[in-house]
């Protein structure tokens, strides 16, 4: 699915083409969009990408994740594209799932597909590095051996988050066939996190989405 803009410019990416304006943003010197269509509204966010599309140019080679081969089986992958995004912790919390290790979790059996949680904090270099994922994953260079089910921001500090960064993740949010948010919990900054303890509404949102079940202790570290 695609979001019917024409043909935009862009930078280091890739050349004139036609891509999904919220992966890909262009440049404004040669062309303006109207302020309605800069990013998604509410009901058009639910409207996402479901599969990687054509035009869209892979990044440069240090902007790409790493892959390594992942041979356990997983009910989810979950993928931290920065350092502390948090896919050790939600993979303690998700019986079943892993964390990737900052890495596509490339299948070694072939004809086998991975199903994967992109995983980043509410900061500017966090979702930064969800968008590079995002375009990484939206031009096809994975193939068809890993799933994305979308992305799970979460908050790097208490509080409402800031209006520019807001903006930042409804731009990458609309380049995903889904985004969920997570709060931030203050009781995991000073003591470790505890599966059996009740968790925020978010956090059981994600994981009845994904149709998986809460761990009842610890796993996969």
């Amino acid at each position: 699915m695609t979001f019917g803009t024409p043909s935009l410019k862009i930078g280091r990416c890739g050349s004139l083409t036609s891509l999904n304006p919220w992966l890909v943003p262009q440049d404004r010197s040669t062309e303006e969009v109207p302020p309605s269509r800069e990013f998604p509204t509410r009901e058009r966010a639910r409207t996402k990408v479901t599969s990687p599309q054509p035009g869209i140019p892979t990044p440069d080679v240090v902007d790409r994740l790493p892959r390594r081969d992942a041979v356990w089986p997983a009910t989810v992958w979950w993928l931290g594209v920065h350092g502390g995004a948090g896919e050790s912790t939600l993979a303690m919390l998700a019986a079943g799932s892993r964390p990737a290790g900052h890495a596509w979790p490339v299948p070694t059996m072939p004809g086998t597909t991975h199903r994967v949680v992109l995983v980043a904090r509410s900061n500017y270099a966090g979702i930064s590095a969800a968008r590079l994922a995002a375009i990484e994953w939206a031009s096809n260079t994975l193939g068809d051996v890993i799933d994305l089910a979308g992305l799970v921001v979460i908050a790097d500090a208490p509080g409402r988050t800031p209006k520019p960064l807001r903006d930042l993740e409804r731009v990458v949010a609309g380049g995903l066939p889904h985004v969920w948010r997570l709060p931030w919990v203050d009781a995991w900054r000073v003591s470790p996190v505890d599966s059996r303890l009740p968790l925020h509404k978010e956090f059981r949102q994600l994981f009845s989405d994904l149709e998986i079940t809460t761990a009842s202790t610890p796993a996969h570290h």
